[in-house]
């Protein structure tokens, strides 16, 4: 455009958000800039607006600290199974309710919508907002094989956990929530300058809370302590999590893992069960496909026969989902989890794995114990390698 800028090259040249320079525009904030066939053209000389409230403050007066909405919204909302989306209409219309659309794509497997609705919030002012956009973002991303993109979200995240400007308790505890999230559910290291847990965790709304009492059970989990794990997800649902759907999905997911670790099937299916009672009336199917692993012969067992349809789509949200995710957990960590074995196959050498027996496994996956043998010779093919007890190298934890 000559003298003038786009909306996209003045976001970039400022620092902000498209949506925040449309608005500066919509406001009259700067100054010469025309509207031409629907799009705003900006003078190439243009200041950014400065914040009114700034100008209003005294001299004097400490910089007060960055304000934020509610990290998560839709998490944060409790609602009845099948009320989900009517929750969300019902919200008052601006931002979060644009966030809480976002994460009702993600969790719902919509990847490529979540995308969208998160993208002009990725450099928002307000931390609430960045900061949801930015996870939802990564994951979503993660999904679409698009790792870039994916791990540019993740850098934003780190960048406001270490950045050195005044926040509230409550805004340090949504950053660290969300980096903490972020490296337990890759299976990453925690980052250095994360506070502690019993820091920041009561200074979460209860939804997010709750979810980040997954997180700790998620990485007590892959620590290896199970019971731990375990009883912090009973505590945190009999503590009424069940509430916040989004939150007691995950939490009932990880305990599943945890049960099957401790080789108590039983017990594994009743969280499973509960787990798809909150999720199917509002299609939350997302997190059954994340988890992946030990929760695939669950899922064989208990939803193949009686949801086929629910069934395919999680196993394609569970392929396309976990490449994503081995593309930045294998390199950042140097563990080669198997990417080239199906669903049914990666199950069974998970159980296979954790020294379970081909008559075990069979009697969980409701296959025969030589249908097993099969897979698990399969899988050692696949993976060039000549012993059962060498397959937990190549399996998540």
């Amino acid at each position: 455009m000559g003298e003038y800028l786009s909306v996209k090259e003045a976001a970039a040249k400022w620092g902000v958000s498209e949506r925040r320079v449309n608005q500066f525009c919509a406001e009259g904030r700067i100054k010469g800039a025309r509207k031409l066939g629907g799009v705003w053209a900006i003078p190439a000389e243009a200041d950014k607006p400065s914040d009114p409230r700034r100008k209003k403050a005294p001299a004097a007066q400490a910089a007060a600290p960055a304000r934020s909405t509610v990290l998560m919204p839709l998490m944060n909302t409790p609602f009845e199974p099948g009320c989900c989306t009517a929750c969300i209409r019902a919200m008052e219309a601006g931002p979060g309710r644009e966030i809480a659309w976002a994460e009702y794509y993600y969790f719902s497997g919509q990847p490529e919508k979540a995308i969208r609705a998160t993208e002009p919030f990725l450099t928002d002012e307000d931390l609430g907002l960045q900061l949801s956009a930015c996870w939802i973002y990564a994951y979503a991303n993660l999904s679409v094989g698009q790792i870039q993109r994916a791990k540019f979200a993740l850098s934003q995240v780190q960048k406001t956990l270490t950045a050195g400007a005044e926040k509230t308790p409550q805004l340090r505890a949504a950053e660290a929530f969300v980096a903490a999230g972020a490296a337990v559910l890759l299976h990453l290291p925690v980052p250095k300058d994360l506070p502690p847990t019993a820091d920041f965790l009561p200074l979460l709304p209860p939804g997010p809370r709750a979810f980040a009492l997954y997180i700790q059970a998620h990485y007590l989990y892959l620590q290896q302590e199970y019971g731990k794990s375990v009883g912090i997800v009973e505590a945190t649902l009999a503590m009424g999590a069940e509430q916040y759907p989004i939150s007691a999905i995950y939490l009932h997911l990880v305990a599943v893992m945890d049960y099957m670790s401790l080789r108590q099937p039983e017990r594994a299916r009743v969280h499973l069960l509960s787990a798809w009672d909150l999720a199917r009336p509002d299609d939350l199917i997302e997190g059954f496909g994340e988890h992946h692993g030990l929760l695939g012969g669950m899922l064989e067992a208990v939803l193949k026969q009686d949801f086929p349809e629910d069934f395919k789509r999680i196993i394609a949200i569970t392929y396309r989902f976990s490449s994503g995710w081995r593309r930045v957990h294998n390199p950042e960590t140097g563990h080669d989890v198997a990417d080239n074995l199906t669903t049914t196959e990666f199950a069974a050498a998970m159980l296979a794995a954790r020294g379970w027996t081909n008559q075990e496994i069979g009697d969980h996956m409701n296959i025969s114990p030589n249908t097993v043998k099969r897979y698990i010779s399969q899988v050692l093919k696949k993976l060039n390698i000549e012993h059962r007890q060498d397959l937990k190298q190549h399996m998540l934890q």
